[in-house]
C-alpha cells in the first residue's frame, strides 16, 4: 500500500511521520526496569548509555564533556567553537546570554569571526583525554581537510564529521571537496558521519566506511532550516529509512553493522524512547542536555547554523534551566514532563514493552498516534 499523497497533479509526496506521530505499543511481557540493559558499543568504545552529547557551544565544553564521559556517555566537542577560538571563552558565553534578541544573530556571527587556532585545539582535546574519557571532536565537512591531522595527533577517540546535511559526494567547481571514502580508510580513527534522512544518502555514507551515521537535517530546537531553506525530514521516518539501509548494508558488506545515531528532535524523554524504537542505537542530544544547570548556555541554547556568517538557519533559544545533567540523566524527576531523568524513561519503557536491550527495543511495535500530545 503507498503512502504517497498527490499534491497536485504533477506532484506526489510521501507522508513522513514525526516522533510526535508515532507511539510505542505495549507486548505481553514485562520486565523489571532494572533488569534492562541500556549499553551499547561502537567500534572498540563501551558506553554505558546511548547518548551523545551535540557539539554545540551551549551544550559542550571541556569539563561537560568529562562529566557526560563519567556518566556513560560520550561528550562531542565542537572543535570550531568558542573553545577553540578563545583561550578564555567564559565571558563571550556569559555575554551571549544576556544579548538582546534583535542583535543576538549579528552579534554571534562577529564573535565566531575569530579564527580556529590549532593550538587550542589540541589544549581541550588534551583537557579530555586526562580525565581518562572517550574523546570525541566534530568539524564541519568545510573544516576536516584543514584540521584533521590536529584532532588525529591530540589523541581523539572518535572523530564526528557533522554538517547540516554531509553527502558521499559532494560537487563543487570551485575546490576539491573532502573525499569521504578515502578521508576514512586513510584515518586511524572510527569517524561518525551526517546528518543524512534518506535510505541512500545513508547508504552511501555506510559505504565510505563510517562507523556511525548521525541521522537528522535541521530538525533541532534552536534550527530555523524550514523556515530559511524550506527543507525538513520528520526524524521517525527518516530514522526507519536509515535503519532499512543498514539492515540492506549489512548484508552486502558481509556482515559490517553501522550504528544509526538520531541526531535532532530528541528533545524529551519520548522522543529518546520512539528514536530508539524507529532503529536508532544512540541519541546526540542538543536542547536536552542544554538545559542542564551545569551547560555552558545557561538555559540559552544555539547551534553553529545561529551565526553562520552568509545564511544564518538558527537562532539563539531560551530552553531555561531544569536540574543538574545527572537530574537530566538520571532523575529524580521533579516535572511530569519529560525533561528530567532521561535514561530512567528509557528503562521503564523497555521495561513496559517486555525488552532487555536497544537491539531487542528496536523491533517493538509502533503505531501511528491517532492523537496529538500535549
Amino acid at each position: 500500500m503507498s503512502n504517497e499523497i498527490e499534491i497536485g497533479r504533477g506532484k506526489r509526496a510521501r507522508r513522513a511521520y514525526s516522533f510526535d506521530d508515532i507511539a510505542v505499543v505495549p507486548s505481553r511481557r514485562t520486565r523489571d526496569p532494572e533488569e534492562v540493559s541500556v549499553s551499547w558499543q561502537i567500534d572498540a568504545y563501551h558506553f554505558d548509555l546511548p547518548v551523545l552529547a551535540a557539539p554545540m557551544d551551549s551544550v559542550m565544553s571541556p569539563a561537560t564533556a568529562v562529566a557526560l564521559g563519567r556518566a556513560g556517555g560520550l561528550g562531542v566537542l565542537d572543535l570550531e567553537g568558542l573553545w577553540t577560538r578563545y583561550e578564555d571563552p567564559e565571558p563571550l558565553l556569559a555575554e551571549i546570554t544576556q544579548l538582546d534578541p534583535a542583535e543576538a544573530t549579528a552579534r554571534m556571527q562577529q564573535i565566531y569571526a575569530a579564527p580556529i587556532d590549532p593550538e587550542l585545539i589540541r589544549l581541550r582535546l588534551g583537557q579530555i583525554r586526562e580525565a581518562g574519557v572517550t574523546v570525541a571532536g566534530a568539524l564541519s565537512p568545510q573544516r576536516t581537510q584543514e584540521f584533521w591531522k590536529v584532532v588525529v595527533d591530540a589523541g581523539v577517540d572518535l572523530f564526528v564529521i557533522r554538517g547540516t546535511t554531509v553527502s558521499a559526494e559532494h560537487v563543487s567547481g570551485r575546490a576539491e571537496p573532502l573525499n569521504l571514502k578515502r578521508f576514512i580508510y586513510e584515518l586511524d580513527v572510527p569517524v561518525i558521519v551526517g546528518g543524512a534522512s534518506t535510505y541512500t544518502a545513508a547508504l552511501h555514507l555506510m559505504r565510505t566506511g563510517a562507523a556511525g551515521v548521525l541521522v537528522g537535517f535541521g530538525g533541532g530546537a534552536a534550527h530555523t532550516t524550514r523556515t530559511t531553506l524550506g527543507i525538513h525530514a520528520p526524524m521517525a521516518t527518516a530514522l526507519a529509512d536509515v535503519a532499512a539501509a543498514r539492515r540492506d548494508y549489512l548484508d552486502e558488506s558481509g556482515g559490517r553493522y553501522v550504528h544509526v545515531i538520531a541526531d535532532g528532535g530528541v528533545g524529551r524523554s519520548g522522543d529518546l524512547v520512539r528514536a530508539i524504537a524507529c532503529g536508532a542505537d544512540a541519541v546526540m542530544l542538543g536542547a536536552a542536555l542544554a538545559r542542564a544547570s551545569d551547560a555552558p548556555g545557561a538555559g540559552w541554547h544555539w547551534g553553529s547554523e545561529a551565526h553562520h556568517p552568509h545564511l544564518p538557519r538558527g537562532e539563539r533559544v531560551r530552553v531555561g534551566q531544569v536540574g543538574s545533567l545527572d537530574e537530566v540523566l538520571f532523575g529524580p524527576g521533579k516535572t511530569a514532563d519529560g525533561t528530567l531523568n532521561l535514561i530512567g524513561a528509557l528503562r521503564r519503557a523497555m521495561a513496559t514493552t517486555g525488552y532487555s536491550d536497544l537491539k531487542e527495543f528496536q523491533r517493538v511495535e509502533l503505531v501511528v498516534s491517532p492523537y496529538q500530545p500535549r
